[in-house]
């Protein structure tokens, strides 16, 4: 069987706390995430383990459409979440870590996404692999920018 890991990480100049509230609030995917179009809660607010929400993305020139479910949610230092839908059953990982020194508050943000396509998606895996890795590596350059710029923190 084919499996697919992406991993990435950056370092935000923002408190932990900050980053990871912003990051970890579907709402603002869309703002930070190049590929999401949309995201729309299927549960009662706020987020926590079993929570829903329905996104819509573009992905290989494609329209997507797949529901995430919270699988743990640890506030301010981790969050998973995965789909079984689809041919890319996928599971998404966010941790956030304390990286500040005596200049002040910053947090090291990982991202990564890892799961098992079918069909025709694990024929091209690898490409699949390359162009998820691309995408999420301007994801956090973007994050990075919206809370940098912004002393609210996004």
């Amino acid at each position: 069987m084919t499996h697919v890991d992406v991993r990435v990480s950056t370092t935000i100049a923002r408190p932990r706390a900050a980053v990871a509230a912003y990051a970890a609030d579907p709402d603002n995917a869309p703002e930070w995430y190049a590929n999401i179009d949309s995201a729309q809660w299927r549960t009662p607010k706020p987020l926590a383990v079993g929570s829903e929400i329905d996104f819509r993305a573009r992905f290989l020139g494609r329209g997507l459409a797949y529901t995430y479910r919270v699988e743990e949610y640890v506030p301010g230092e981790r969050l998973v979440m995965a789909t079984a839908q689809g041919p890319f059953p996928m599971r998404t990982t966010y941790i956030w870590a304390d990286a500040g020194a005596a200049g002040g508050p910053a947090t090291r943000m990982a991202l990564r996404n890892d799961g098992s396509p079918r069909g025709f998606a694990a024929i091209i895996a690898p490409l699949m692999e390359a162009l998820m890795r691309r995408a999420n590596t301007k994801d956090l350059v973007r994050i990075k920018e919206i809370l940098e710029a912004s002393p609210a923190g996004g």
